[in-house]
């Protein structure tokens, strides 16, 4: 169910313990074989499939397409905004739907740039929001297992413009995507040991470097060549009876009250 298609009337009306959710996404390169709004593409899929799902037991809100992706400026059409601007931004959105009664709230990430700063604003908001259930999920790492199964690529053939993005765009929108049967091979610029790391694998410490580093100026991190429409449909499958559960969890679970420190017995 999607929050702009309702009326002011039909929003009113809705359970107040209903779970929205709102996908965080990117406008960035994906090298020169996927369009620039990959990342809002499959962000929106993902939620497409959770809606054919769930129906009306959960509350979609506008996509929130340019985000954070400052490591990707280096490549022409990229659009960026800052931390604090997300920060103020999505917070901001958050903050309307709790001003209407919402108290299940899940931000969904479909963009690597923004996995820090969308922890640091889970626990902002949550932190002033004590009678709110805020959750944030990034597909990747909710279905985690299901994917490492249905990946064929070894150790960082899953990072950007990979197998996996370009297996989804290959099953949601095949025309998007630049001579299909062409696709970019194996590319990843290694580091130290300790920061090496794919998606579904990773690192043991970080180390920041940019897109161009990390791709030898290619823009793709990753095995695209192994990519297949059939991996997406699964990917998507996948995400979506994992985000089904959280849905699920969410609003079955019991309303929160600002939690008060216990009285210790006196001696």
């Amino acid at each position: 169910m999607r929050w702009e298609r309702r009326t002011t009337r039909e929003i009113q009306g809705l359970p107040r313990n209903l779970p929205v959710i709102v996908n965080v996404a990117a406008i960035e390169q994906h090298g020169a074989h996927l369009p620039l709004d990959t990342d809002a593409v499959i962000g929106g899929a993902f939620l497409d499939a959770l809606e054919a799902e769930a129906g009306d037991e959960v509350l979609i809100l506008p996509q929130v397409k340019v985000c954070c992706s400052e490591h990707h400026m280096d490549f022409p059409g990229t659009l960026s905004i800052g931390h604090r601007s997300f920060l103020d931004y999505v917070g901001a959105i958050l903050q309307s739907v709790v001003r209407h009664g919402f108290r299940n709230l899940v931000i969904f990430n479909s963009h690597g740039g923004n996995q820090a700063i969308g922890q640091v604003l889970l626990e902002e908001f949550g932190a002033s929001h004590r009678d709110c259930r805020i959750a944030m999920l990034t597909w990747w790492r909710l279905a985690g297992p299901e994917i490492a199964a249905i990946r064929d690529s070894g150790f960082a053939g899953a990072n950007h413009a990979c197998e996996l993005e370009t297996s989804l765009m290959l099953h949601i929108d095949p025309a998007a995507v630049r001579r299909p049967g062409h696709l970019p091979p194996m590319s990843y610029v290694p580091t130290h040991g300790w920061a090496n790391a794919d998606m579904i694998m990773p690192a043991r410490g970080a180390l920041f470097r940019s897109m161009a580093e990390m791709s030898d100026g290619l823009g793709v991190v990753g095995d695209a060549s192994l990519a297949t429409a059939a991996k997406g449909r699964a990917i998507i499958e996948a995400v979506t009876e994992q985000l089904l559960v959280v849905v699920r969890d969410m609003s079955g679970a019991p309303s929160l009250a600002d939690p008060k420190p216990k009285e210790t017995e006196k001696c």
